[in-house]
């Protein structure tokens, strides 16, 4: 009976040896390419371009710093593409041109190419959402032109164009999407989705030595998976108002009978859409609502008074209302594309007589009335409240 208990114990310290040998199927580092930028485009003959963005390892004895530089120039990153029928060829033919295998994990930026934009992008987005290498919170954005063009930057400053291009998606001045975000938007009830629009802004004439930079001035619109057009900076703005996600915003107001304006900064703000259906007629109540700082007084008026600044809520308010007003009347009436999530809203309040229309959404949407209602509250008129650079006696008090 010893003698079987001891074999039992040798062949159970046997096989655990075995299971506890861990690396046999390592992946070591420096047989990765990591990618931190990809861009996809359309050719002219239909195929698939694939761009990416690696990053170049440490040089040898270099102290744990990255080789200078940037971009192209054989800097901090390179810039590799491939091309094939669908993306998944593209990375193949791409792999064949690279010594180490492509790794998706560091994935920052995503970007569609005008042309593959306006083509189509859900096959693309169900690759890439398949493979469980690619993050889902990488950002995605168009670019006007080709996606390769703004991945070849060399950035003046950030390490990358990719680190560029998250950087200016973090900044929630405009549009920030994630992969996850645009899969949603477009499975949703109304198909549509809004993406923000990079452009390359070329130097200075006659500052040739500087490089051409990237910014994000536009959304690109989206009906399904094609992109029917876009929208500039300040029509976005009423885009984030809507689907309430505007988190930094500066309004410039001129009060009626003053010379000189007045400029506010947003604190915070809530916009809440309230679905009415009666008689078979849709309607959307949006409540807009601010608060703001006052950064610049450039009138003659102190703000400490209390009229004064009721008028100025009141005029900021009506400028908002504005904004907004302008991006339903080109999103809704002209583009006719539900990317302020009505549809979702509607569904959600009316589940039954949604249903009944929900084929019909395309044609139902442009008529559906808004009513927009806007209250702005200034909290803070300025540690200074009476106008700079003014002699007393000539400020409103």
């Amino acid at each position: 009976m010893g003698i079987l208990q001891r074999v039992a114990k040798i062949v159970f310290a046997c096989v655990h040896l075995i299971l506890l040998s861990g690396c046999w199927d390592r992946t070591e580092v420096n047989d990765l390419a990591l990618i931190v930028g990809l861009g996809i485009d359309q050719t002219k003959n239909g195929e698939i371009r694939l761009t990416v963005e690696i990053v170049v390892p440490k040089s040898a004895g270099g102290g744990g710093q990255m080789m200078g530089g940037g971009g192209a120039g054989g800097g901090e990153t390179i810039i590799r593409s491939g091309t094939g029928v669908t993306v998944a060829d593209a990375i193949s033919n791409l792999q064949e041109k690279l010594s180490r295998r492509v790794f998706w994990g560091h994935t920052k930026v995503i970007v569609f190419g005008e042309k593959a934009a306006k083509a189509g992008i859900r096959q693309h987005l169900d690759f890439l959402s398949r493979n469980p290498e690619v993050r889902l919170r990488s950002n995605v954005l168009v670019s006007e032109g080709t996606a390769k063009s703004v991945l070849e930057l060399v950035p003046p400053i950030e390490q990358s164009s990719s680190e560029v291009l998250r950087e200016l998606s973090e900044s929630q001045l405009l549009l920030r999407v994630t992969v996850k975000d645009v899969l949603q938007m477009l499975s949703g009830d109304a198909g549509a989705a809004a993406l923000p629009m990079v452009k390359i802004k070329p130097p200075e004439e006659g500052k040739k030595e500087l490089q051409p930079i990237a910014f994000i001035q536009r959304t690109a619109i989206f009906k399904e998976d094609k992109m029917i057009g876009d929208i500039d900076d300040q029509l976005t703005r009423g885009v984030l108002w809507l689907r309430n996600e505007i988190k930094e915003a500066n309004i410039t107001i001129k009060p009626k009978g003053e010379k000189g304006n007045i400029t506010a900064t947003l604190i915070r703000a809530h916009t809440e859409l309230i679905p009415k259906y009666e008689k078979g007629k849709w309607k959307m109540i949006v409540k807009a609502t601010a608060e703001d700082d006052i950064i610049l007084n450039g009138t003659k008026l102190d703000l400490l008074n209390p009229k004064y600044t009721k008028m100025i809520e009141k005029e900021l308010a009506k400028e908002t209302n504005k904004r907004i007003r302008n991006t339903l009347k080109k999103v809704q009436k002209e583009m006719k594309a539900d990317i302020f999530g009505f549809a979702d809203t509607f569904h959600r309040k009316y589940p039954r007589e949604w249903n009944r229309v929900k084929e019909r959404w395309e044609e139902i949407f442009p008529d559906v009335e808004v009513v927009v209602k806007t209250k702005v509250y200034v909290r803070r008129p300025g540690i200074d409240t009476a106008p700079q650079g003014l002699p007393e006696q000539e400020v409103k008090k």
